[in-house]
């Protein structure tokens, strides 16, 4: 499809069509098809959080520095790179590989290529292996490429693309329940109950990967019998036209920066509030706060899901407020309110800054990213509890930074969507270097001024919402 000079005839940063047509020009919402591809984001949310609890196992087991360590998330988000770095390739040389076996087949194919991966880590506990827990890594890191790349611009097209935004962060506040929960059930698993049994260091993570691999291929074979949609699957012209449009390749950088940045904080935290000038905790009590830096993601999506909604303001204003009232009240009865109450003034802020968003994906995405450098400052500069909190506050506004910026890049790029799609997870690869570079730092100096890797990627993030989302956006695509 040959660009056209055709300005935009919406502002920049609304995420509204500039398309002639849409799949759901007929009215249909489709809202079935949507629950279940929620399915999905949880399943992906929980295994790829439970890396967090992963690495101090490992690194104990192995006698691992934070360098080496840190190759968990190498192996992991790598695969993401080398995945749809592939499908990239396929669609410039042949046609999207989507178009040809569909959405439906692609969530199989992703699932099956996870539960083989959750399957290499009974061999590698068995036989110590270290590249062989990495092979497991890489293996369940290229089928959650393929969920990515057809997951994602599947929602954004299951309705119009005004709401997109919306969508994909309510999808990933499924995304977040997996990451919350994950690390709860996880750690117990691992640092506690398989660790009563006598199977220590490695061994404990046998059993909880060996029912991810059931557990996978028994939605893949239920996806399989399902019926979904077939909605915006037209064949693109080989080549690479997507990188024709700078705001896709600048998305690509902030998808990198984006993933590296909260992957890289995730990754210490248990470590982190270990440290006796911090907080002293143990790793199965640090643990639970890995749990609250995710849940954050998790009430954050959802309050973006209904910002970026088309609720009336009534009714937005109404679930603005009793989001972050409810989490309050389910933290304080679930983690008790002595420790709660710490969190009330990150939950209060994350309310007041959606306020000034004003619905808007780039504007939201540049305020709580700007928030995140603000708060990694403080944990840099200052120690104990409050360093340990701005750590923990991170999570609640990097909550909307994937689905804003996935909606800002695919905004209008009609069938050129699943080959933006394979660049945007491509991008993940930021999950892969940042985190070594954190810790190579952290090795040199410390783990506190480390958070200058994670700072610098969010302050991009902020770049693109601000201005790098608008940059050639008179050049999109003529419509379908």
């Amino acid at each position: 499809m040959i660009p056209t000079n055709k300005p935009m005839a919406t502002p920049a940063g609304s995420v509204k069509s500039s398309a002639t047509h849409s799949p759901t020009g007929n009215g249909q919402t489709y809202r079935g098809p949507f629950a279940i591809m929620t399915v999905l984001f949880f399943m992906w949310g929980f295994i790829t959080v439970l890396n967090d609890i992963l690495i101090p196992r490992l690194q104990d087991a192995f006698t691992l520095t934070n360098y080496q360590i840190m190759f968990v998330q190498t192996a992991f988000f790598g695969a993401y790179f080398i995945g749809s770095l592939l499908y990239f390739l396929i669609s410039a040389l042949a046609d999207d590989p989507i178009a040809r076996i569909g959405y439906k087949n692609g969530v199989v194919i992703g699932l099956l290529l996870a539960a083989l991966g959750s399957a290499m880590f009974w061999p590698a506990a068995s036989l110590l292996s270290y590249p062989l827990f990495l092979g497991g890594l890489f293996v369940v890191g290229l089928g959650l490429t393929m969920l990515q790349i057809a997951a994602n611009p599947y929602v954004t097209i299951l309705g119009s693309e005004r709401t997109a935004s919306s969508r994909l962060n309510l999808a990933q506040a499924f995304n977040s329940v997996g990451t919350t929960v994950g690390p709860l059930i996880g750690g117990y698993l691992i640092y506690e109950y398989f660790a009563k049994t006598g199977a220590n260091g490695a061994e404990s993570v046998k059993i909880p990967y060996l029912t991810f691999c059931i557990i996978f291929a028994m939605i893949a074979v239920i996806f399989f019998f399902l019926h979904l949609p077939h909605v915006g699957e037209g064949k693109i012209e080989a080549g690479i036209g997507a990188l024709k449009y700078p705001h896709v390749v600048l998305g690509m950088l902030a998808i990198f920066m984006y993933v590296g940045g909260e992957v890289s904080v995730g990754s210490q935290i248990i470590k982190y509030l270990g440290q006796p000038d911090v907080a002293g905790l143990t790793a199965l009590e640090a643990s639970k706060y890995v749990s609250l830096f995710w849940g954050g993601m998790l009430i954050g999506r959802f309050m973006g899901a209904v910002e970026l909604s088309e609720m009336k303001p009534l009714n937005k204003q109404l679930f603005l407020a009793g989001i972050p009232v409810a989490a309050f009240i389910i933290l304080g009865s679930w983690r008790g309110w002595d420790i709660v109450k710490n969190y009330l003034p990150l939950l209060a802020l994350c309310w007041f800054l959606f306020q000034f968003g004003k619905a808007n994906a780039g504007r939201t995405l540049t305020i709580f990213s700007a928030t995140i450098v603000v708060l990694l400052a403080i944990a840099i500069v200052a120690g104990g509890k409050i360093s340990m909190w701005c750590v923990i506050g991170v999570g609640l506004f990097t909550s909307i930074g994937w689905p804003n910026i996935f909606s800002l890049a695919l905004d209008g790029m009609g069938i050129y969507k699943s080959q933006v799609s394979s660049l945007l997870v491509m991008a993940v690869l930021g999950g892969a270097i940042l985190p070594p570079i954190m810790g190579k730092v952290a090795d040199h100096w410390n783990r506190q001024v480390a958070f200058i890797i994670p700072l610098i990627a969010y302050a991009y993030v902020g770049f693109y919402g601000l201005v790098g989302h608008r940059i050639g956006r008179n050049r999109l695509p003529a419509a379908a």
